[in-house]
């Protein structure tokens, strides 16, 4: 094993040191915060979520989904949110199926959600 310095790696790799300071509140209020900044934006549920079996569920994203807004926003996604797919939501944001079920699924909202309603369900999955 060759050993190098943090400079040395730096010439050949992006090294990143900053380890994520959110609590798991702190981004569900973030995720909550960035949905309510515009209330009335239509935003796309993802169809059937609980139809699906886990790994077909946990790769289901979508263009303009309450998911996709988080993505979108550079403090999660410096705090680790590697994209806005239903299985890394679930990771990042520690919620189990069915709370995430609530927030995205159109089972409860039809194809399209406001996104203060979004919010709202975000908020009940912190308690």
């Amino acid at each position: 094993m060759k050993h190098q310095t943090l400079d040395q790696l730096h010439a050949v790799a992006e090294i990143n040191t900053k380890q994520p300071v959110m609590s798991r509140t702190q981004r569900l209020v973030r995720w909550a915060e960035l949905l309510e900044r515009e209330p009335s934006r239509l935003l796309n549920a993802l169809a059937g979520t609980e139809y699906r079996a886990p790994p077909e569920r946990d790769v289901m994203r979508g263009d303009g989904s309450p998911i996709a807004v988080a993505f979108t926003d550079p403090i999660l996604h410096d705090e680790g949110l590697k994209d806005d797919s239903y299985g890394e939501a679930k990771r990042f944001f520690e919620l189990t199926d069915h709370q995430l079920h609530e927030i995205v699924c159109y089972c409860h909202v039809g194809e399209v959600m406001q996104s203060s309603r979004a919010a709202l369900s975000v908020r009940a999955a912190i308690g």
